[in-house]
């Protein structure tokens, strides 16, 4: 919902159209060349809005008008329940151009029908973010337990890792419950623990990749020796604040005026729902333990929920 003040006297008898669209690009600006293009543009909603048709305007858009003038005009633009989440994939220092991602933006413009073709000079385009919120209802604590035998071990190295909830609001800090227990001939040398965001771009078949965007790695403990056991708590703290300098993280979109953060997790009530023009972002936190140069590594790893609360 919005208002548009309109000067009717630049207008010439023409319309004002305005149109809210997806915008998703694929590519970097600069590899654009003999016309090739990395962006898709999506057309959501298309409005007439001056003349102005019957519509009853908002609470909001009522105290606007009335703050603006007579030449104030409503705006609605009602958005597809399975539009995809604006996401941002931050360029790297030296990037130039527009960056990856989806993001949104409401277009207006003058002209005779929704067809003509837009002129710089008579077009306004306002950029908008879509955000899903956290659900009042969480799931079930995370928890796993990986066991693995090694040959001419006599028994198993388990590992077994807890987290404390299942729902992580942005910036808050993520308690990871470690057990180790040695039943096999091995020595566990070190732990590392890291926070893994995973991006799918759905357009592509191979469209995965992730980016650790939070890990700490301890020797305290350490050595674990055969037929001993270990216990450990350790926090993580994914924020954008550790990855500003990271080229491929994925943001939730940006926007001039706002400070963002890491992109949050996409929930979908459906996995066919995929839109073709989305990307799925969602996250675990990866326990690896370190064998020595002989012995391997041993891994185990437990998804989670990070959001903004609504």
């Amino acid at each position: 919902d919005g208002v548009l003040v309109i000067d009717t006297d630049y207008l010439q008898g023409r319309r004002v159209f305005g149109q809210l669209v997806c915008s998703f690009r694929y590519g970097r600006e600069d590899d654009e060349v003999m016309g090739l293009s990395f962006q898709k543009d999506l057309f959501l909603a298309s409005e007439q809005i001056y003349p102005p048709k019957e519509l009853e305007a908002t609470r909001l858009q009522e105290r606007l008008i009335k703050k603006l003038g007579a030449n104030a005009y409503p705006l609605t633009f009602k958005m597809p329940p399975n539009a995809p989440p604006s996401v941002t994939i931050q360029p790297g220092p030296d990037d130039e151009g527009k960056p990856c991602g989806v993001e949104y933006f409401v277009k207006i413009f003058v002209g005779d029908s929704e067809e003509d073709r837009t002129h710089k000079r008579s077009t306004i385009c306002l950029n908008i973010r879509r955000i899903q919120f956290a659900p009042t209802k969480t799931g079930r604590q995370p928890c796993t337990i990986v066991r693995k035998d090694f040959m001419l071990s006599p028994g198993e190295l388990e590992l077994e890792v807890n987290l404390d909830k299942q729902l992580y609001y942005h910036n808050e800090k993520i308690t990871v419950y470690i057990i180790i227990r040695n039943h096999s001939n091995k020595t566990v040398k070190k732990v590392k623990t890291s926070v893994v965001q995973s991006t799918d771009i759905c357009l592509f078949s191979g469209g995965q990749y992730q980016c650790t965007v939070a890990s700490v790695e301890t020797q305290e403990g350490c050595p674990v020796n055969p037929g001993s056991s270990l216990q450990k708590e350790l926090q993580l703290q994914p924020s954008l604040n550790m990855n500003k300098e990271r080229r491929g993280v994925a943001l939730d979109g940006h926007l001039k005026t706002a400070l963002t953060n890491l992109a949050s997790t996409t929930l979908l009530a459906n996995p066919e729902d995929r839109d073709m023009f989305g990307m799925i972002i969602s996250y675990s936190v990866k326990v690896k333990l370190y064998l020595g140069a002989m012995g391997g590594e041993v891994s185990a790893e437990l998804p989670f929920v990070l959001m903004h609360p609504k």
